[in-house]
């Protein structure tokens, strides 16, 4: 494996107490050294011997993102997006790490599905990892078999796109995925509340002649759960919060010791419910965008850590899909090529976090579901990012890499280049110019 240096770039990292630039070795798939210039001219050190040297003076050397929540649609769909096709989008969007979410066809709620997965995801240049069904069939009727998937290495369980509507069932699942110290992942979205999906039930839907989606189909289900993990020990994550009452739902179960994650997408702390008059079905997304009350609340809550992921519910769809009437319409937008880049412009630079609390958000799934990655470390995994913050890039057909292009960013110039992505000792992704 060639050996590698990135010199003098500033690391985002806790463990790394000042803003010097440092230059980092890089050999046998592992951060060998992590030195100084001072150090690195003390030391002598010959940059030649086959190295690969990249220089990175004015960027950031970040830890490679990790994203708890993708849809790669493989297999069943792979028309829309395929692993080999978001994990690309992935690298050039930072992350490399993600969890695929297993609504695909066959879905992963046996251990030989599962196996079969990750097998594929192995081979793709990043570390890719399956979740797998809470029900069999993601049917929300009979549970699946937690411990066999469990050695068939999942790193949680969620029946995304779809919510546990049975509270027994529910309970039964919290029970035993809290016996085997698994993390549930919700899609918190009541149907009963529902008549259309995809957008919030408020002025803009009716001005489209539509009820849409209630918010109390989400925070019904996010005030039921969390009692439920409450009572049982399990450990929740909801997913891509969307209302200002789930936020304070979930705030709240914190304090009160219940052992609950939260995810904030870039869209949802991006754009509200007005996105859809202007974007059309690429807008439209499960839950939906909502109110400028609703945003701000999730940036606060991004700011407490009462959300402490951000995860990019990458949802990949057909043109063709998106090409009709709002309500045939699928719901969700791409967005792992677009993340780093919009929490930069909407966190970032307004002063809502600074740059080390959005780099743990945004690598926070790595201690979450146990992980190997998200520090910058002498001996850790070579899982990094140069980013140059400075810059801009056009989202394009041209720049993006993954298969779809469902996205209301489409045509935005946005601040912050990823101009490497290394996982494992490899550059898996690579712009050396100007996007």
């Amino acid at each position: 494996m060639e050996t590698l240096i990135i010199r003098h770039g500033c690391p985002v990292d806790p463990g790394i107490t000042d803003e010097r630039p440092r230059t980092v070795f890089i050999r046998n798939g592992r951060i060998d050294r992590i030195l100084t210039e001072q150090e690195e001219s003390a030391h002598d050190l010959p940059h030649g011997d086959g190295a690969r040297v990249v220089e990175a003076a004015g960027m950031m050397l970040l830890p490679g993102l990790a994203d708890a929540h993708v849809h790669f649609r493989d297999p069943g769909f792979t028309e829309k997006e395929d692993m080999e096709t978001g994990a690309a989008a992935a690298a050039h969007g930072g992350f490399t790490s993600a969890v695929m979410m297993g609504n695909t066809n066959p879905h992963p709620d046996t251990p030989e599905r599962v196996a079969a997965m990750a097998d594929r995801a192995g081979r793709t240049g990043i570390r890719l990892y399956c979740c797998g069904n809470i029900t069999m069939g993601m049917a929300g009727r009979e549970l699946t078999d937690f411990e066999a998937l469990k050695d068939a290495g999942v790193v949680l369980l969620s029946d995304d796109g779809l919510p546990i509507r049975d509270a027994g069932l529910m309970e039964k699942a919290c029970i035993r995925a809290a016996s085997l110290g698994l993390i549930l992942s919700l899609h918190e979205e009541d149907p009963a509340f529902i008549e259309q999906a995809g957008i919030n039930r408020g002025s803009v839907a009716g001005s489209k002649g539509l009820a849409g989606a209630d918010r109390e189909a989400e925070i019904s289900m996010v005030r039921r759960d969390t009692a439920i993990a409450e009572r049982t020990g399990a450990e929740l994550t909801i997913q891509h919060i969307s209302a200002a009452e789930s936020v304070c739902l979930i705030r709240d179960a914190k304090r009160r010791g219940v052992k609950i994650h939260a995810e904030a997408t870039p869209h949802h702390f991006t754009l509200t419910e007005e996105a859809v008059i202007r974007f059309g079905t690429n807008a439209k997304m499960n839950p939906p965008l909502r109110t400028e009350a609703d945003r701000l609340e999730i940036i606060r809550g991004l700011q407490d850590g009462t959300i402490d992921m951000i995860a990019t519910d990458h949802a990949p769809h057909t043109q063709a899909e998106k090409a009709v009437e709002f309500t045939k319409a699928p719901s969700g937008i791409i967005g792992l090529e677009t993340a780093l880049s919009l929490v930069w412009r909407e966190l970032v630079l307004p002063g809502y976090l600074t740059v080390p609390q959005a780099v743990e958000r945004m690598t926070r799934a790595y201690s979450v579901y146990g992980l190997p990655g998200g520090k910058i470390r002498e001996g850790a995994p070579a899982d990094l990012v140069l980013f140059a913050p400075d810059e801009q890039w056009t989202v394009s057909d041209e720049t993006l890499y993954s298969r779809a292009r469902n996205t209301p960013f489409l045509g935005t110039s946005l601040p912050g280049v990823v101009r490497l992505t290394v996982c494992g000792g490899r550059i898996v992704f690579e712009n050396r110019k100007e996007e």
